[in-house]
Order: structure tokens, then C-alpha cells, then sequence
């Protein structure tokens, strides 16, 4: 398999890519995306969830998330509408229309029980970490 690959990728250096050049600045952003430290999907369903425990709209969600400093769903809103519309048809979410057409999101009583299982797990997570540096003593 891998002589396969380096064949495909000799091939598009010649072919495909051999007009694409990049700059310094282009080569660093790359990096920086490539090494970016990803968040766990627990967290952010965690995070969407404590969110969700008052009805937000997507866009909403989203500026929250980035103010606890997610930034998973920054440059794929997608991946975000993929994972409420998940979360609605588990039943962990209720989701309503207003007259102006816009999509409110909140957790349902499936959600919350669900959300009180999330926190039980992170708590003792939360004490440990607590503990290690100094509070909660």
C-alpha cells in the first residue's frame, strides 16, 4: 500500500499540484490547523448540552462555544447541524421554528437526564483537577 501511495502522490506532484505553490504564511497556517489541539468530542457535547438547558439557536450556540473557547464547529457549521440533528432524533432535543423562520434548539427530558449522566462523569474529573491545583480544599 504504500508504494501505491507514493506512486498517487508522485503522480499528482507532476500532474495536479505541480502549479500550487505556497507561501510561508499559507505553509504556517497549515501547521497550525495540522498541530491545533482538538477538543474532545465529550467536551463539546458536555458544553452543547449545559448550552442547551435554555433554547438557543445554532448561531447562538455557536458564539457560546467559542466564549468557553470550543472552536470545533468555527470553520464547519455543518458538523454542528449534523450533530443537533442527531441529538433530535435521539430524542435529547426539541427543536421549534419561530414566526421569523428561525430553528431554536433546546434539551428535552431525555436530554437533561442525559446531561446529569455527562455531569455526573466529569465531576470527579473536575474535583481531581480542583484538587491538583489548590481549590476546592
Amino acid at each position: 500500500m504504500d508504494e501505491r501511495l507514493k506512486r498517487l502522490r508522485n503522480s499528482m506532484d507532476t500532474t495536479t499540484f505541480s502549479q500550487l505553490n505556497f507561501t510561508e504564511r499559507h505553509r504556517k497556517k497549515i501547521w497550525e490547523k495540522i498541530n491545533k489541539e482538538n477538543e474532545r468530542e465529550e467536551d463539546v457535547l458536555f458544553a452543547i448540552m449545559q448550552i442547551l438547558v435554555q433554547e438557543k439557536t445554532g448561531f447562538e450556540l455557536v458564539q457560546l462555544l467559542r466564549g468557553r473557547g470550543l472552536r470545533t464547529f468555527e470553520d464547519n457549521e455543518g458538523k454542528l447541524y449534523t450533530l443537533l440533528h442527531q441529538l433530535e432524533q435521539e430524542g435529547c432535543l426539541h427543536a421549534s421554528w419561530n414566526e421569523s423562520s428561525v430553528k431554536y434548539y433546546q434539551l428535552s427530558n431525555k436530554g437533561r437526564k442525559r446531561l446529569r449522566t455527562l455531569e455526573k462523569q466529569f465531576t470527579p474529573k473536575r474535583f481531581a483537577f480542583n484538587k491538583l491545583v489548590g481549590e476546592g480544599e
